[in-house]
């Protein structure tokens, strides 16, 4: 049972919940637990009550489920809706109800689906778990950093593989390199009019021109207040797979009001994460001052700087310094997101500040930073 095999009416009895009773009707069939799953999240919205509406989670009647706890709230879910459903309902639960036992309950965990929602859930409660928990928690880390990793890594190393050169053909095939044009004028004397098949008996490839990287240094400044665990999470993965390209040296420092080096973890990303403590407040000039003690040759380092650019410190030194970046040829990179969305939401007014200085602002995925970096260190 899905929510595909509702009818109309009933998808909407679903969406409106208890307050479309009366025009509606009452669900029937699985749908009365469907109901129920969905009543147990969203009944507690704080607005419920004015509408007559219990906000405990729990019905006025009828004929449904039982109360649910969170163990047979996910399964419940689990078993009726599908998969796209749940993950939104698990991030609802954890982010917008702050039900933290959907990632500390030890019988949950056993079960759970690991994603990136439930990763960012691990990071801002882990400090609630015990030894146990814990160790149950970090199979959620590995397995979603495993599968960002797969999908980064190779978007990075496409990025630095060097562009297209059309002048030149190479005797190695990959397809990226495809010459499609060239190999079907080659190869125009073996089409079959009869069959209207061309039959391809030689292959062109492009050849590349490799990217410089020789010293250049990236500095990846993380701001690790509880709104950035995205952020934290995606750079923590794209810092590991820039660790590995020659000539590039790699840092990723976090900070709130302190500033902490992780570059020494930056090997094993999930190592790092554990320690992560997302929370705090925020002084970004303090991390930026803390980047150019770091910078060998100014004009080789990109300092990246990934925050909302809420500065809870003194915006006056946050700009002084960011201003002699710029001068001494520094490239600033201020990024307001680094999740796979690259939604921003950010202090527009200092990011504009930032911006009349020299700096770059705006939105990047981590494939799209992977990009720009390679385009600058390849100049």
């Amino acid at each position: 049972m899905n929510d595909d095999d509702l009818d109309p009416l009933g998808r909407w009895r679903l969406i409106l919940g208890d307050a479309a009773g009366g025009a509606l009707g009452d669900p029937t069939g699985n749908a009365v637990a469907m109901d129920a799953a969905l009543s147990w999240l969203y009944g507690r919205e704080g607005d419920l009550a004015g509408r007559g509406i219990r906000s405990d989670g729990a019905r006025e009647g009828g004929s449904g489920p039982s109360t649910l706890d969170v163990p047979s709230w996910l399964d419940e879910v689990h078993r009726l809706f599908p998969k796209e459903t749940i993950e939104r309902l698990e991030q609802d639960a954890v982010e917008r109800y702050e039900i933290h036992e959907v990632v500390t309950n030890p019988e949950v965990l056993a079960r759970i689906e690991p994603n990136t929602t439930l990763l960012k859930a691990v990071l801002k409660t882990k400090h609630l778990m015990n030894e146990q928990v814990l160790a149950m928690a970090r199979r959620i880390v590995e397995a979603v950093v495993k599968e960002l990793m797969d999908k980064l890594k190779t978007e990075i190393e496409n990025a630095f593989s060097g562009t297209l050169d059309r002048r030149r053909h190479s005797p190695l095939k990959n397809s990226k390199n495809f010459d499609f044009k060239r190999t079907v004028r080659r190869n125009l004397g073996r089409y079959a009019s009869d069959e209207k098949k061309l039959y391809i008996d030689e292959t062109f490839f492009f050849s590349r021109t490799k990217r410089h990287t020789e010293r250049w240094q990236v500095i990846l400044l993380v701001d690790q207040s509880g709104s950035m665990a995205a952020s934290v999470i995606h750079s923590a993965v794209t810092a590991a797979c820039l660790w590995g390209l020659p000539g590039l040296k790699c840092h990723l420092v976090a900070f709130d009001t302190s500033v902490v080096d992780l570059t020494s973890d930056v090997i094993d990303p999930v190592e790092l994460l554990m320690k992560v403590q997302l929370g705090g407040g925020t002084d970004i000039g303090k991390a930026v001052q803390y980047a150019t003690e770091l910078i060998e040759a100014p004009r080789r380092a990109i300092v990246v700087l990934i925050s909302d650019f809420f500065e809870g410190g003194d915006p006056y030194r946050l700009l002084s310094l960011v201003k002699g970046l710029c001068e001494q040829q520094t490239t600033v990179l201020g990024l307001a997101a680094l999740d796979l969305d690259a939604n921003p939401n950010y202090d527009r007014n200092m990011a504009a500040q930032l911006v009349e200085l020299g700096a770059h602002v705006g939105a990047m995925t981590p494939g799209q930073l992977a990009a720009f970096i390679a385009e600058k260190v390849g100049k």
